[in-house]
Order: C-alpha cells, then structure tokens, then sequence
C-alpha cells in the first residue's frame, strides 16, 4: 500500500493521500457534505500550484498560463518561497469557490490537492491517467466520469484544446 503505485505492477495499491478535513465525529461528515454542496461557486475552473520549469514533460506553464488569462478561473500560483501557498485554508478556498479544479502531475503523477479538491466539492480535472485511474483502484468508481474530467495532457502541450471551452461545455446538471 503506497500513495502513489507503480502502474505496471499490479500488486502495488494506492492509497488516498490524507486530507485537510478531519471530521471528529460521523455528524461532521454529513455538516460538511450539506455546506459544500450550498458552496457558491463563483469561478469555472480552477489552479493552485507551481510551475515545474526544470521539468519538459510539465504542462502546468500552460495552465498557468490559460487560468490566469481567463475571469473565470481563480489561480493560486505558489513559488518555492510563497509561505501562501504553505497554508491549507488556502487551497481549501480555492476550491470551494470553483466548479473544477485543475489537478496536473506535480513530481509525481498524483496530487493530495486532488482529494482535496474532491473534499470540497470540486470536480477534478486530470491530465493523465496515472493521477487517478491507474492508482485508486479500491477508492474511485471505475466509470471516472462520474466524478472527474480528462482532458489529455498532450493535447494542452501542441494548443489543441481549450480547457475553459471544454469545461463550459459540460451541463451544470451534470457537475451538480
């Protein structure tokens, strides 16, 4: 068991990286669900994170790059010396305050903010299919869309897509 698997072995499982919330009792768990889900979502989409310049396979320069450029997109952007971005209320914001939440490979394919995001109430957005459903075999419903967007990270790197376009197209009814 290990946060994040080796995808081509299949006796390695993942397990879900812990979150910022800590319900004390089962009551907590059913407050929580009932105030995310009343949350006003004033922004589309969502980025909270760094670049990776050392990194050629990073797209999140293209993310940065699209969230910042767009109203509807609320973007945190962490440096190595943002003590912001060291704050866990931070992130939580973000995401309670956007419809989807930009969930690119970091140094490895999985990101905590994910569940985090999951959490509250956010609809993650991945770039590859190791961030999620390659690794939670146990803890994700097999029919991904369910609960998350794909949107191929090649298909960001050459322009080819959009990604405030391709979320806007999604009914309301079907994020909800």
């Amino acid at each position: 068991l290990t946060y994040e698997s080796n995808i081509w072995d299949r006796r390695d499982f993942a397990v879900p990286y812990p979150t910022y919330f800590h319900p004390a009792k089962d009551a907590d768990v059913l407050q929580w669900q009932q105030r995310m889900q009343g949350m006003k979502r004033e922004f589309l989409f969502s980025f909270a994170g760094g670049e990776r310049p050392g990194d050629p396979n990073s797209i999140r320069h293209h993310l940065i790059r699209e969230c910042g450029a767009s109203s509807f997109c609320n973007l945190v952007q962490c440096h190595k010396s943002e003590k912001n971005c060291l704050v866990p209320s931070t992130f939580m914001r973000v995401f309670q305050g956007a419809r989807f939440c930009l969930q690119p490979p970091g140094d490895t394919y999985t990101r905590r903010s994910a569940f985090d995001a999951m959490v509250a109430g956010c609809v993650p957005v991945f770039f590859h299919l190791a961030s999620a459903y390659l690794q939670y075999r146990w803890h994700l419903p097999e029919d991904h869309a369910r609960y998350s967007v794909f949107i191929p990270d090649d298909a960001v790197r050459v322009g080819n897509v959009s990604i405030e376009d391709t979320l806007r197209m999604i009914p309301r009814a079907a994020v909800r």
